[in-house]
Formats: C-alpha cells, structure tokens, sequence
C-alpha cells in the first residue's frame, strides 16, 4: 500500500519520454493516446483519479513493483503531511477524499498488508513554488535573470526542521491507522522513501551554457548554478531529512535520491523522442520536461518521473521487499532499462 504525493501516486505516469513533437501522440510518448480516434484520453492512464487531480497512474511504484496481487494506491497528486494525518491529529479531507491515514485504516482493516510505503515532505518544504522560483528567474529579462538558489536555499534550510516534524507526525499516525486495523507494528514492513532528483548537474545537461534552447526545446530552464544545487544539495538535504526520521521512528528507509543520475530531463546521456527516435526506456529520458500545461498534458506533471521512471521505481521497492528490513539505496545501471535497478544499503 502507497501513501503521499506525487512522486509516488503517479503524476506524469501518461507519458513514455519527452518529445516536441505534436504528431502520432507527440511521437509515441503519450499513453492516452488513441490512433484510432485520434485522440487522446488521460483517464486511460489516470483513471478517474484524473478528474480531481491525484493523478495515480496505471504504472505507479505500487503497480511496477513485482510481488502481491493486492495493490492499493492511497496517494495523491499535492499531497503534504496534513493530508495523511488522521482527523484528531488535524488530518484533512483533500482533493474531496478523507485523510490518507483514514483511508487506510479501513482499507487494511481485515486484510493482511505486507507492506506500507510512504512518500512525503515535498509539498511540506513547497518544492514545486521553489522549482518554479528557479524557472522564473531563467525566463526573466536577461538584466534580471540570475539564479534563484542563493535566496532558495536560504528557503530550504529554514523549512527543513518544519518538515521533519511533519513528516514525523504522520508517519506515527500511518502506525496508529494500521494498529486500529488490526494490524500492530511489526506485523508488517513500514517504508519512508525520499525522490529521484528531476534535474541534472550543469556538468551532465545536454544544453551547454544559460540559454533558452533550455526552455523551448529541453524543457528544462533553469541555470547552471540551479541545476548543480538542485542536483546535488537540494535532493540530498531532503533525503538527510526523511532518512533522519526514518531513524528516529524506526521505520525502514528506500533513498531514492540518485536514482535517476543519467536519466533526468535535459541530461546528456538521454535524449528526446522524435526524428526517428522511439520512445526508448533505456535511451529516453525518466522524468517528465517542465510544459505549461497548455500543448501536452497538465503541468502538475511537470518535473516528475515518467512512465520509464515509474518503472524503476517500481523495481526499486521490489528489490527492497525482497531483503531484510533495512535502510537501503536504489541505482540505476547506465544504458540498461528500468528492471535492472539495484539496491544497496544506505549510507547515512
């Protein structure tokens, strides 16, 4: 069973790479897609988590992962902490469902559960208003335009402690929902797990130099200062964060932070789909390219991992079922496809 947010209900999960062509379902890389009508439909992938907005995709990490017949996606598309928590502890209704901890407690009453694995923090620490911060910057008029992660990491560092505390809240309220069912700690296996990082160093982007082919062709505008920062010090501070209550609430711990190293959108070692270039789970990229919403799809899709990178999750939580409880870390092989993940212990 999956709680949390996006990178984990499946947000952007329609799509199978980035293409910037409109033809044949932008190249073969949209799954809702129909060449029959011609049309494409995203409840084919979304289901009618589509029409409120949670966005749990056919190839969510729970339905990738190998294993158990039973699957259950609890998560939502914007999700924070407070939607998880149970409603005495402050737990909310979002997006028209009852808190997540709620629906859990009666999805898992009278049902064996072997596991339960959470996503959450981002939406705590405003990653998407920081991102998006990052991209304004790039867009702005060039006497404006200067790097957003001076100021934002100022952000990130004065938001942490809150969102540690939030995300502690709920995953002891996750604990309290699966005692209430029936279902007491230690009966099953309990998983934090942080996110692949979006974006590549400056080093590793296939677009050399702060220029707009970032923007209209990459679909990833941002500068070389946010890229290195988001890369290397935004995801890892974050992943420090959910490993840190991991320990302290003694729940098991899948880092997810380098998973997708040589996979992200705009890196060089992938590449976009069209001009005779198919979609490709070993050449294409794992992570959705930022769009304004208004050509492809919606633009909460933006910067989240794709059909490709739902696979690889999905392996990545297989392997880890299939060890001993435990802190561990998932990597990509290069040139290989999503099923040849692997995992090793965490090293924090």
């Amino acid at each position: 069973m999956t709680l949390g947010d996006s990178f984990i209900s499946g947000e952007a999960g329609r799509w199978a790479g980035n293409s910037n062509e409109s033809a044949a379902g932008h190249a073969g890389t949209d799954r809702a897609w129909d060449p029959q009508t011609r049309a494409s439909d995203p409840h084919t992938v979304y289901g009618a988590s589509y029409d409120d907005g949670c966005n749990r995709s056919d190839s969510a990490e729970v339905h990738s992962a190998p294993g158990s017949d039973r699957r259950v996606n609890l998560a939502c598309s914007g999700a924070t902490s407070t939607a998880i928590l149970l409603p005495e502890n402050g737990g909310e209704p979002f997006k028209g469902r009852p808190s997540q901890a709620e629906q859990l407690q009666m999805t898992a009453d009278g049902h064996p559960v072997h596991a339960v694995v959470i996503s959450v923090g981002g939406n705590d620490l405003g990653f998407s208003g920081i991102i998006s911060a990052c991209a304004k910057n790039f867009v702005k008029p060039p006497l404006f335009a200067k790097p957003c992660s001076p100021e934002q990491a100022k952000v990130v560092d004065q938001r942490l402690p809150a969102m540690r505390a939030a995300v502690t809240a709920a995953v002891r309220d996750v604990r309290t929902a699966m005692t209430r069912a029936g279902h007491p700690a230690g009966s099953y296996r309990l998983i934090l797990q942080s996110a692949p990082s979006p974006l590549p160093d400056a080093a590793r982007i296939r677009y050399p130099g702060d220029k707009y082919d970032r923007l209209y062709t990459g679909g990833c505008p941002f500068f070389d200062k946010d890229l290195t920062w988001a890369h290397d010090e935004l995801g890892p501070a974050v992943s420090a964060g959910l490993a840190r209550v991991a320990q302290e609430q003694n729940t098991e711990f899948l880092d997810l932070s380098h998973a997708f190293d040589g996979r992200e959108v705009c890196s060089d070692t992938t590449s976009q789909v069209g001009k005779g270039e198919r979609p490709s789970s070993v050449r294409s990229e794992w992570v959705r390219f930022t769009t304004s919403g208004l050509g492809q799809g919606q633009r909460q899709e933006s910067l989240h991992p794709n059909y490709y990178g739902q696979l690889a999750l999905g392996t990545c939580l297989g392997l880890v079922l299939e060890r001993r409880p435990g802190a561990y870390r998932c990597d990509n092989v290069p040139r290989q496809s999503p099923q040849s993940m692997t995992v090793r212990p965490a090293d924090f």
